[in-house]
């Protein structure tokens, strides 16, 4: 692997501007076709084999395509829901409403026991966020055209929220990685670099080769906000490993083309493992079995594979072109951080040789610190936000709101009971089983149930007294399932099945929790296995296995912490307490996994490259530690930043996402790397390098060692 680097590296040299004009070719072109041929956003968030999902088939196929979710529409005037003034705009409303595609009859207007608030829902043909963007916009601005005079027309459901306008986190996330490069460069070129490595790796992905991929595959509209922090996080993180070795090589007298291939023959080395490995975890979604998390792992791997190959081609052509004047246009009283490698005395060496004396306290209390952050993660709740967690000022919110003033939290998630019946007289049944559902605990209303032409099925829509989110909606799902339907139409003959959107995200938790097991396997073991062919060691490949769990874990402990509300909650726009949504835990641990084996190969590859000079763990561990001590810091400083652009989202999700992210960095860079990795490799001594001789013999062996010009093998 090192010759056929070194090879690269000659190649971006010698032909260095043909590289930059291919990259720059590959960006015209995949943002052309983009545009060109974009795909629809689109994801299918029905979960494979579920109750929900049998009742979304069975509705469809009986009530001519109707998808079992709906719009919510709510209107208030203080002059009275039913005022002369009111009808006209609401009337109006549902006449422009009616022009959209997959829109069907409104149900029966409802009105609030003080008469000033009305509700309705408008049916879908299909599911809601399979209603394009511009339709949810459409019905947006016909509300609010026909609001006025005090009647306010609010909407709420999937299409509504997708059409709502919302800040993009990924140029938060570019300007604070800025700020942070300059502060660790203190040089506008050598800060720009990695910047327009994560520039041209966005376009290529985001403006390109995600929009292409959204014809092929169900792609979510948050995908590019997710995809593109990791790319432009992981692309400078990248670019700054092969940055700083360059300067360095420079700074040791080098010429430029030594300097470059000495470059991507060791940093670049490790970003190849790095990059492989972060796109390995991510790919491991695919072991979800979700529909829509196949498009998300694609999206992210795209950007990884894009900004990693553009990290050892781009970015070395343009430092062949720049060799010492990559530090030009600095910024007085800046860039201390990054202007060299420590050495046996720097303050990270000193660090890891206190942490190397006394290496049982040392692991003893860096892992009860994990531990304790983790321990809260036992009591996360798995649920989706629903639109009582959208900003104040979204139309879903407010619709939220009215709807609560109005009718209560439970009317923003009603459940829908799918029924086949055996005959038209079945309905006598159905009409017994609404009367019982009226007198259930935790149920606010059943309206008059639907059947359909033929007589064959039925809908009865079940109001909970409680919001979707609340555990006690939870609780009433699963009473429904077990005792109350089962036992009402008992020797009926009827076939009942509980949906509508709150049943359904509650299958998806359920889902997510079976799989959970397997897709940990899966990520950790592939993870694993690639490690072992990297450095021929598996006690370093199980040790970063375990480390990276627990940082992952007291991640997940932090994210619970946040979601139960609070102080910091409300800081970043959390009112209250809201559940976690299932598929975050899943999303996290592929990222996280991936991302903090980018720091442990980027010290391990360090220190092996140490050991090699003499053979001397103890001073390869210090000296390893100390030469990627900067350059770590700054990478992860950039990655929490680049993360905590996710709270500007107005997600819920999202902003749970970035602080989970943002704080398994820290951790990880912190706890993990400066206390217990040494502590750990200084207890296994020269264990950390024991390798059975029949595994050394059928493995693959990645050289560390760097390839020097003419073929003659040195050591950096």
């Amino acid at each position: 692997m090192t010759r056929l680097l070194a090879r690269l590296a000659d190649i971006a040299y010698r032909r260095r501007g043909r590289v930059v004009v291919a990259w720059i070719a590959a960006l015209v072109v995949t943002i052309g076709l983009g545009s060109a041929l974009a795909g629809e956003y689109n994801a299918d968030y029905n979960t494979p084999g579920s109750e929900s999902k049998a009742a979304s088939d069975l509705t469809e196929r009986e009530f001519d395509g109707y998808s079992g979710q709906e719009i919510y529409v709510v209107w208030k005037d203080p002059d009275g829901a039913n005022s002369p003034a009111a009808r006209e705009g609401v009337g109006a409303f549902l006449a422009e409403a009616k022009q959209v595609d997959h829109i069907a009859e409104e149900t029966p207007i409802r009105v609030s026991q003080d008469g000033t608030i009305g509700a309705t829902t408008l049916p879908l043909t299909v599911p809601g966020w399979d209603v394009p963007k511009e339709d949810g916009e459409k019905l947006i601005a016909a509300a609010e055209e026909n609001s006025g005079d005090g009647l306010e027309i609010k909407l709420g459901g999937d299409p509504i929220y997708a059409a709502q306008e919302a800040t993009s986190p990924e140029g938060i996330g570019f300007l604070g990685a800025a700020i942070v490069l300059l502060i660790a460069f203190g040089s506008v070129v050598a800060a720009g670099l990695p910047l327009a490595i994560a520039l041209v790796g966005l376009g290529i992905s985001s403006g390109g080769l995600i929009l292409l991929l959204a014809n092929i595959v169900d792609v979510p509209d948050w995908t590019t906000a997710v995809s593109g922090l990791i790319g432009i996080g992981v692309g400078i993180d990248y670019a700054l490993l092969v940055l700083t070795r360059f300067r360095s090589a420079m700074n040791e007298g080098k010429d430029r083309h030594d300097a470059v291939v000495e470059a991507v023959t060791t940093a670049g080395r490790s970003v190849i493992i790095a990059g492989a490995t972060v796109v390995i975890a991510v790919l491991g979604l695919f072991l979800t079995g979700l529909p829509y998390m196949f498009g998300v792992a694609v999206s992210a791997s795209l950007a990884v594979l894009v900004v990693m190959l553009a990290a050892v081609t781009l970015l070395p052509a343009l430092l062949s072109y720049l060799g010492p004047r990559v530090d030009r246009l600095r910024i007085p009283f800046l860039g201390r951080t990054l202007r060299a490698e420590g050495d046996g005395e720097s303050p990270a060496a000193r660090w890891s040789h206190a942490v190397q004396r006394r290496p049982w306290p040392a692991a003893v209390v860096a892992t009860a610190v994990l531990l304790a952050l983790a321990a809260p993660a036992l009591g996360m709740r798995l649920g989706f936000p629903d639109a009582g967690n959208d900003p104040p000022d979204t139309m879903t919110r407010q619709a939220y709101d009215l709807n609560t003033e109005g009718f209560g939290p439970g009317t923003n998630g009603p459940l829908v009971i799918a029924a086949e019946l055996p005959d038209p007289a079945a309905q006598r049944e159905i009409d017994a089983l609404v009367n019982q559902l009226n007198a259930e605990d935790g149920v606010a209303f059943v309206p008059q149930p639907e059947i359909n032409e033929a007589g064959t099925a039925a809908i009865v829509t079940v109001i909970p007294t409680t919001s979707p989110q609340d555990a006690e909606t939870e609780d009433l799902v699963n009473r429904l399932r077990a005792d109350v339907v089962p036992e009402a139409l008992a020797g009926s003959g009827i076939t009942a099945e509980i949906g509508g959107v709150t049943a359904a995200l509650e299958d998806q938790s359920e889902y997510i929790t079976d799989r959970m097991p397997v897709f940990i396997i899966g990520v950790v073991g592939l993870s694993f296995l690639l490690l072992l062919v990297a450095f021929h060691s598996p006690l370093i490949s199980l040790k970063a296995g375990v480390m990276n769990l627990l940082s992952v874990s007291a991640a997940y402990g932090v994210m619970t912490l946040v979601a139960k509300g609070g102080t910091v909650s409300e800081l970043i726009g959390i009112d209250h307490e809201v559940p976690i949504a299932p598929f975050l835990p899943v999303m996290m641990f592929a990222i996280l996994f991936g991302l903090s084996m980018d720091y442990e190969v980027f010290l391990i590859s360090r220190i092996r490259e140490e050991y090699l000079k003499d053979g001397n763990t103890r001073r390869a561990v210090a000296d390893g530690l100390a030469k990627t001590a900067r350059v770590i810091t700054a990478a992860a400083a950039i990655m929490v930043v680049v993360f905590l652009a996710f709270l500007a989202a107005p997600d819920t999700f999202l902003k749970l996402f970035g602080i989970g992210l943002a704080s398994a960095i820290f951790l990880d860079a912190t706890v993990v790397r400066m206390v217990l990795v040494p502590a750990v490799m200084q207890l296994l001594g020269s264990r950390n390098w024991w390798i059975p001789n029949w595994l050394e013999r059928i493995l693959p062996r990645l050289d560390v060692e760097r390839v020097a010009l003419g073929g003659a093998e040195g050591r950096p």
